[in-house]
């Protein structure tokens, strides 16, 4: 017993030492102010799998509100292991690099990088809300971003190769302390019934992730739609991040598609600049409709989201490569901002309120927008097929007005149409489809210098619908269409008009201002 006694002793003194030894290493780590990856054992050689180390030095950076710093020409190894690093605290990636490793993941649906919040989410008690509603009636005493559901309505009820049966009817607006609504983020559908509404709480400080070069080795799954999103996952709002640097290497004959390498969601206030990504190669895969399709992999993805913008980002491959796949999407966001960016592709899936594009430029698959509100894209150029695709997938619906101001349009096909879509008023998409409403077009100059001398000359709009040619054709679902176009300032290369459609029939209501 005496032994035992004994052993017992010396096992609790090593325990004990242990103890201090770590109090020691984390007083000292506290002093220095900020945090590296080699205080928690990192190697940082870009062979050694650091991950788990990684994450211990957030973790406490976390816990304790401390800066993390990374050590200068670093290269971190990161493999396929299941776990996530949170964020919560301000970073400084430098110019270290990070390898990311998708060739063998336990989990592809793992973030990388998780910025998150300490705070959380209240559930609201909402029982209806009507379209542009000023205020809301919430026991809120700070700002929120406030989600509400209708399970029983269904919306983007999709048509074409990836037809599905549509989603849950949502909407995402801000709140402030009193219950207004920021006019930033309208509510944009009336709700007779909420099932579902939470609120969550707007961060006061800014989070700031600086610097920092990532290189994803693709992954080489069969090619379907299995999103990677092995990421920057933001799940907080107020965040900056700038001049972060995002490479993919290792694409070859097959692929599953990528969720976005920042992946921004159920936040608001996320401003990325000074960003470099890349494209990722474009797949094919069987589709809803049992037909071929190509699959969306984005670089950047924006989801539920409100007041997100991108400045002078630019995109690492060339814009107007096909062989690469749009750059960006988005679905459920409000009052998106970019400004001084050049990508292949801005995307609006399932709708955005509210979007300004300024200063940019974008590649071949242009800028493809459904949705409500404000769409003003000044000093622009586009070189796709359309200057703006209104998807047809989703009712080519944009309920609100657009101005383009001093853009350049280079088009890529034979016939040049600045605004394409597509409605055959036979599809219920789950809600009512509009054309927008105002269109200002000021200062443009399409550069059809490339096409044939006597092709037909450019239109606004494509011919939505050749079927709705004369009064027999009748709509079950009818397009609401445009009621003013106002231009000034249109030029040619070839000095062709810019008319109305081939269709004439079908906007034989709109008027046509020339200023």
């Amino acid at each position: 017993m005496k032994h035992l006694f004994l052993i017992f002793i010396i096992f609790i003194c090593k325990i004990d030492a242990q103890n201090n030894s770590v109090l020691k290493d984390s007083i000292a780590i506290a002093k220095k102010g900020v945090v590296n990856y080699e205080d928690f054992g990192a190697i940082g050689d870009g062979k050694t799998d650091d991950i788990k180390a990684i994450a211990a030095a957030h973790a406490f950076a976390n816990k304790r509100h401390l800066k993390v710093k990374v050590k200068p020409n670093a290269t971190y190894y990161i493999g396929g292991k299941h776990h996530t690093v949170h964020i919560q605290t301000d970073t400084d990636f430098g110019n270290a690099s990070f390898i990311i490793d998708d060739t063998n993941v336990e989990n592809n649906k793992t973030p990388i990088f998780k910025v998150t919040t300490a705070l959380q989410p209240t559930k609201i008690d909402l029982s209806s809300l009507k379209r542009n509603q000023k205020k809301v009636k919430i026991n809120n005493t700070k700002p929120y971003l406030v989600t509400v559901t209708n399970n029983n309505v269904k919306h983007y009820i999709r048509y074409g190769l990836n037809t599905n049966q549509g989603a849950a009817k949502t909407d995402i607006f801000l709140v402030d302390e009193k219950g207004y609504v920021n006019k930033n983020a309208p509510i944009i559908w009336d709700f007779k019934q909420i099932t579902n509404s939470v609120a969550l709480p707007i961060n006061k400080n800014v989070l700031t992730i600086t610097g920092g070069t990532f290189t994803t080795i693709a992954n080489k799954a069969v090619s379907k739609y299995n999103y990677y999103s092995r990421n920057f996952a933001i799940r907080r709002s107020n965040v900056v991040i700038d001049g972060m640097t995002h490479y993919v290497t290792g694409e070859g004959k097959q692929g599953a598609p990528y969720g976005g390498f920042i992946n921004i969601e159920n936040c608001a206030y996320v401003t990325v600049k000074n960003t470099v990504f890349t494209g990722h190669k474009t797949y094919k895969t069987i589709g809803n409709a049992k037909k071929p399709v190509s699959m969306g992999s984005y670089d950047i993805i924006v989801n539920k989201s409100v007041s997100v913008s991108f400045i002078n980002c630019k995109q690492s491959n060339a814009i107007n490569d096909r062989d690469f796949w749009g750059l960006m999407a988005s679905n459920y966001s409000k009052n998106l901002l970019l400004d001084n960016c050049s990508f292949s592709r801005f995307d609006a899936h399932k709708g955005v309120a509210n979007t300004t594009i300024k200063n940019s430029s974008f590649g071949h698959m242009g800028i493809k927008i459904i949705g409500t509100g404000a769409l003003n894209i000044e000093n622009t150029s586009v070189q796709s097929q359309n200057f703006i695709s209104l998807r047809p997938d989703y009712g080519s619906t944009w309920q609100g007005d657009i101005s383009i101001k001093n853009c350049v349009f280079i088009p890529t096909k034979k016939n040049v149409e600045l605004i394409s879509g597509a409605y055959s008023g036979k599809h219920n998409f789950g809600y009512t489809c509009y054309m927008p409403k105002h269109i200002t077009i000021d200062s443009l100059f399409i550069d059809d210098s490339k096409l044939k001398k006597n092709y037909k000359g450019p239109f606004i709009f494509k011919d939505f619908n050749p079927k709705f040619n004369n009064d027999t054709y009748q709509e079950t679902f009818p397009y609401v269409k445009t009621k003013k176009i106002t231009l000034k300032n249109v030029t040619t290369s070839r000095k062709k008009q810019l008319t109305i459609s081939e269709n004439t029939y079908m906007f034989k209501t709109v008027k046509l201002v020339y200023k």
